[in-house]
């Protein structure tokens, strides 16, 4: 890092606004220039069910817990253990968890934070969602196109573009396919800054990544927010080299702040309270020693053999220092500092409140966002499977194993033991119709999503569905017809076109009226297919 990236150089009241116009936040629709978030006694219950279908019992869980505070425009860290604290507060302040649960107010400016919030705020989630068959250009071009007015002209869109490229140092690789993470993740980050919003929420944008591709990722964050941009992430552990470059830091443990305030103050802020620091520690390893009540200095212990006594003590200590703590910063003189800035805010928007529960609109409408994902998810699967090796290959290489040789063997199989006629017809009909009914049932899981994050679903569902088309087709096959009143059923049935064809195939017109002659044959035609 040169040393010109040195936080400390351009203080908060330096930062150029000259890349956005003038604040407004009269209308909800819209949100430009720079934005200060506050949050004002904000706690948050998640409702849970659990149990067998039909017997679940609701449970009503504490999330956060009276949070109180302030962020402006520069790098906002949210730390905290692994307890999921960090990214509920990340989320609610983001507006991505049901309203329903959430107390308190959050302002924008000073006023109600507006209902379609998450349509004028980035939002950059830990895992990434672009697309890894088109180039970085195309995947910015897609945001653009949906998160931009569509008054906004087509050069002007290609020069925001080009800003943000050369912003996150991606103008050199704008024609690569994302697939390093640390390409990834500008991508993505990206994506959130074409439509320019002044504020910018990441959920642990550093997970997975190694420490040189951290530190290039906070940079990033730190050129967007010198902008006058209000970036607000979550963060497990930052490295010292990371961690100087954070404005405000928020420190929370079970739904509870323990410090809030600037990052640079916080060490002073703990040790004033007593709490010893090794000049050679990281500072943000040090205040999460702390809130998880010295996990170090337990695990450190030589005894042996009580591993369990350990843990157990661990967690009750993690307890009792988080309510330590959440007191001590509640009595502290940062945190009445804090409520002289904040109450004012608070008193001056009660008239305008709005609800968050209002219909959410976007600045682009329904049939737009449609022909542009259309349009996308066909360039996505083109180049996927028409232009790549690597896909054409595999779809060949599942063809011969899996569909054709299978139904090879049963065709084989069935001919050998149940005496089905051998001529050229059936010996090509029937493989083809087993074929063609093992690549339905396939893809039959891609109709409910199936995806890796979610297998278990598509699978109980493709194994419902053939459990009752199977019984409709024998049901079907034994008696003639279907039950009345449920003959629709055999449309929507794959075994059902199955069954039909082998048995035009195999059977048609063949008699099996022996004792009558062929003049007679009308006189049995249950019979005769």
């Amino acid at each position: 890092m040169s040393s010109n990236d040195d936080p400390v150089a351009i203080p908060m009241i330096e930062r150029n606004p000259s890349d956005f116009p003038g604040m407004d936040t009269s209308d909800p629709d819209t949100l430009t220039g720079e934005a200060v978030l506050s949050f004002h006694n904000i706690s948050y219950r998640e409702t849970v069910q659990s149990g067998f279908p039909f017997r679940k019992k609701t449970y009503v869980i504490g999330r956060l817990y009276n949070i109180n505070g302030i962020m402006r425009p520069g790098l906002n860290a949210i730390m905290g253990p692994e307890d999921g604290s960090r990214s509920w507060l990340l989320d609610v302040l983001a507006a991505r968890k049901d309203p329903r649960g959430l107390s308190g107010d959050i302002l924008i400016n000073g006023k109600p934070r507006p209902a379609n919030f998450k349509c004028i705020s980035g939002y950059v989630p830990q895992k990434d969602v672009v697309m890894y068959t088109v180039t970085v250009r195309e995947n910015i071009e897609f945001s653009a196109a949906l998160r931009l007015p569509m008054t906004i002209t087509r050069d002007e869109r290609k020069r925001r573009i080009d800003e943000v490229l050369e912003l996150l140092h991606l103008d050199k690789v704008a024609n690569v396919k994302p697939r390093s993470k640390e390409l990834r993740k500008r991508t993505s980050i990206a994506m959130e800054l074409v439509a320019e919003h002044p504020i910018l929420f990441l959920d642990d944008p550093t997970t997975g990544l190694d420490l040189s591709t951290m530190t290039d990722i906070i940079s990033v964050l730190r050129r967007i927010s010198m902008r006058g941009q209000t970036v607000i992430f979550s963060i497990n552990q930052a490295q010292y080299s990371i961690f100087r470059f954070f404005d405000s830091l928020t420190l929370v443990a079970s739904g509870k702040v323990m410090y809030h305030g600037p990052a640079q103050e916080a060490l002073e802020y703990f040790k004033s309270a007593g709490y010893e620091y090794d000049s050679h520690n990281n500072p943000a390893d040090f205040f999460l020693d702390i809130i998880n009540g010295g996990f170090s200095a337990l695990l450190d212990t030589e005894e042996e053999g009580h591993d369990a006594d350990k843990y157990t003590e661990l967690s009750e200590r993690r307890h009792q220092v988080t309510e330590k703590l959440a007191n001590m910063y509640a009595q502290s003189s940062l945190y009445r500092e804090m409520r002289t800035e904040l109450d004012p805010l608070l008193g001056e928007q009660r008239t305008g409140r709005s609800s968050s529960l209002e219909e959410i609109t976007c600045v682009t409408p329904f049939w737009h966002q449609l022909r542009w994902n259309m349009s996308h998810l066909f360039k996505n699967y083109y180049v996927g499977t028409i232009l790549s090796p690597y896909f054409l290959g595999k779809l060949l290489a599942e063809l011969v194993p899996r569909r054709l040789l299978t139904s090879t063997v049963f065709t084989v199989i069935v001919f050998s033991i149940a005496g089905v006629n051998t001529d050229v017809k059936s010996i090509f009909a029937m493989p083809l119709t087993i074929m063609m009914l093992a690549y339905s049932a396939s893809s039959l899981p891609l109709c409910f999503k199936a995806g890796e994050n979610a297998v278990a679903v598509p699978t109980l569902l493709v194994t419902i569905y053939f459990v009752f088309m199977l019984f409709f087709s024998g049901l079907s096959l034994y008696s003639g017809s279907l039950v009345p009143g449920l003959s629709w059923i055999q449309y929507f049935n794959i075994p059902h076109y199955g069954f039909t064809a082998l048995q035009h195939s195999e059977f048609l017109g063949q008699n099996f009226c022996t004792e009558h002659n062929t003049a007679e044959v009308s006189r049995c035609q249950n019979y005769v297919m």
